[in-house]
Parts: structure tokens; sequence; C-alpha cells
């Protein structure tokens, strides 16, 4: 489906709107579970998600916030400041980076331009960039699956935390330049046979994006996702370093345990691009979600090579840009986890696209934190039932998206 659809059915009204990294092996997963319908979903716990946002803050999270969308219904919950400096409180409409959820536009972007029959997902990329990459065998759907085996130059870059974003917090990076950094590495595995997250991925799709539609990612975004579905709070402002308007500061954790939080607001995020640059809200962000498996971006199809899934642990698996967490009440959940330096957040709506939640704190490198946000889609989608599983009890991720090699705890 082209935007140019999407705009027409948006002014007619047909439009209805209401990380994380894992760095193993991974097995083909073509099951169809999760399909739980919102009917069937168990009342949203809000007081269990206040419980999430408050434990994050003991844990080292300055704030925290989360929404969810229920079939027009909207419930908010927020704890601690936006600002450490003047202590305003953070709001569910304060705009914050995304990180890595911004892979999914990419990806929405890049099926879109399959649909248009400019692009073919078993093709490869070098047929698109020639003489980019060193294996004619790599695809874009090894790209948009993380199965290229391309190494995630972030490895290097962020080994060690603060000083590796000091060193590039106002540089601006060429796609090109961050490729060459990758491709100095072996790869990890051949084209197709494992699940391996690698940032390096998305910069090849921002490039592949630019090369097919003639635009930057930025109008790219803006005509085919931003405009159509009128999010106006989301942006790509790259390589501007200010978020615009009201926001949550983003404060990076040091690797020295007790050492003072780094404003780390202001940057170029040059490192990341289509691979994390854009800025949102939690509104904004479950607008995008539920739209997308409601099948308004791209045509049916599309949206079904998006969920041919990648199983990479017992309970998420990896499409096409898009994740899918399997929850202890059994219903699964599809969107996106992000990280970059000063936040983290979690975007994911139901199977039918009618309940979406998006939580983010304005906090990173801080795996305990990281852990313990994953309680918020407990409590969202599975309710009260989810208790048990609150916290960091709930604990599954030991990487993040920004050196998904470096180990979290």
């Amino acid at each position: 489906m082209s935007s140019q659809m999407l705009r027409r059915s948006t002014v007619s009204g047909t439009v209805l709107l209401s990380l994380l990294a894992v760095p193993t092996h991974a097995t083909a997963d073509s099951t169809s579970t999760g399909s739980t319908s919102t009917a069937a979903l168990a009342k949203p716990d809000l007081e269990g998600v206040r419980a999430v946002l408050r434990t994050a803050r003991r844990q080292g999270a300055p704030g925290a916030l989360a929404r969810i969308d229920d079939r027009g219904t909207v419930y908010r919950a927020v704890t601690g400041v936006a600002d450490r400096k003047t202590g305003r409180t953070i709001s569910t409409l304060d705009r914050f980076r995304i990180g890595s959820v911004t892979k999914t536009f990419s990806a929405v972007v890049l099926l879109q331009l399959v649909d248009e029959k400019k692009l073919k997902l078993d093709t490869s990329v070098n047929h698109y960039l020639p003489g980019l990459l060193a294996d004619d065998g790599i695809t874009v759907r090894h790209v948009l699956s993380h199965r290229s085996g391309l190494y995630d130059y972030t490895n290097d870059m962020f080994a060690s935390t603060v000083p590796g974003f000091e060193a590039v917090r106002t540089k601006v990076f060429s796609y090109r330049d961050l490729v060459k950094r990758s491709l100095r590495h072996a790869r990890t595995n051949r084209p197709g046979a494992a699940y391996s997250y690698s940032n390096t991925n998305f910069v090849v799709a921002g490039m592949l994006i630019e090369k097919l539609t003639g635009q930057s990612v930025r109008t790219a975004y803006q005509d085919r996702i931003f405009d159509p579905l009128k999010l106006r709070d989301t942006f790509y402002v790259h390589p501007d370093t200010k978020l615009p308007g009201r926001h949550a500061r983003g404060y990076l954790t040091p690797d020295t345990p007790g050492a003072a939080l780094v404003d780390a607001t202001r940057q170029t995020t040059s490192w990341a691009q289509s691979a994390g640059s854009i800025i949102s809200t939690a509104g904004d962000l479950n607008t995008f979600l539920s739209a997308l498996l409601r099948g308004k971006l791209t045509s049916a199809a599309s949206l079904d090579q998006m969920q041919r899934w990648w199983k990479v642990n017992s309970n998420t698996s990896y499409g096409l840009g898009l994740r899918r967490r399997t929850l202890s009440c059994g219903v699964s959940v599809y969107g996106h986890t992000g990280a970059v330096q000063g936040y983290y957040t979690y975007a994911f709506t139901s199977k039918d696209g009618r309940r979406s939640l998006s939580a983010a704190v304005n906090t990173s490198n801080n795996g305990t934190v990281l852990n313990t946000m994953f309680g918020t889609l407990e409590s969202a989608f599975c309710g009260k039932g989810a208790k048990a599983l609150r916290g960091s009890a709930a604990g599954v991720e030991r990487y993040e998206d920004i050196a998904p090699g470096v180990l979290r705890d």
C-alpha cells in the first residue's frame, strides 16, 4: 500500500487510529501462536503498571511513563521527573528518543516499497546498492530479520559506555561510514543461518530507503507514516541535537556503580540514524503500531511477510523489523523495544491492534530497569493475573539495542 493510498483512506475516514537485542543464534519459527483478540484480553491492570514504574524509579530511573490505548479508552501512568534540574514531573505528553523502535518505521517504508514493486525481499542488497557488501548472498530479507551476519559496529563504539558516548555525541556519520566500521570485522554467521541483532542491518535499510525513494529517510518517514497517521509529536531530526518541544531529558547510567548520571539528551544520534533516531510520544507510538497491525500501512501480503518469525528465545521471535513477545498469560504482543543513550522504550500492540502499550524511562545502561519495564506488558495485556511476574522476576533481557554484544548485569 503506497503512502498515497493511505493518505486517501485517511481523508475518507477509513483509517482507524486509536531491545531488545539478543545476540544469540535462533531457529526458524513459522508458528502463528498469540493470535488472541482484544476481546479475550483481561482488563488492563493500571495499578500494576504504576507499580512497575515505581519500581523502575527506585532502581535508578529519574522518571517513568506508560500509556495504554484500548478501543478508545486511554490509561496513563507516570512517576518521577522529566528533568532532574527543574524537578518537572514526567508526562505521557513528553517526547523522548525511541531508539530501536525506529527499526519498525524503517521496515514499514521498505515493505511499502515492496508493495510498489520497487523492492524484492529475496533480492541481494548489492543489487540495489552495488558493491556495498562483500557477500552478494545477503538479501533484503536477511537485513530486516537480523540474519545477515553483519557485525554490529556499536559493540566497539560503546564498549565503554560514557566515554564511547561522549566521543560520538556531536559527530555526524554517513551511512557508509557506519557500514565500513562493521565490515572491518568478520561476519557473525553466513547469510540466513542465524539471528544476530545488529544495528548495521538497519543502517543498510536506511540506505535502501534513500536509494529507492530518492528522498532522505526523514522525508520518507514524514510522507509515508508521520503525516498520513497525523503523528504530530513524531520527528526525525538527525543530525540536529535538540528534542523539539516538550520532552523528557535522558540520563545515561555510567558503567561505574554509584557514579553520577550523565545528561545525554542533546546528541546527534548519528551513530544510529535509520536504526534508532526517531523521537516520539507514547500516544503516537500506540497510534503507529495499532495502524500497522490493523493493516493500514502496508498490504496484507507485506504485513504477513513482516510476521514470518525467526525464534530468538522461549518467548521472543523476530520478523521483519517487528518483534513478537509471548506473555505469561499466553497472549502475544507485537512491536519493538528501544534503547538509546538516556532512554528505554517498550512499544507493543495486540494481534488485532486494538490494545497498545508504550512505556518509557529516561535512563539507559541499567539492565535492572530494562527488565523491570517488561512488567508493563504483563500488566497491560494480562491484567491482574500477571502480578507474580512483575519487576525483575520477569527479567529476560541481558542485552540491549546499543552494543548488543555487551552483557548487561
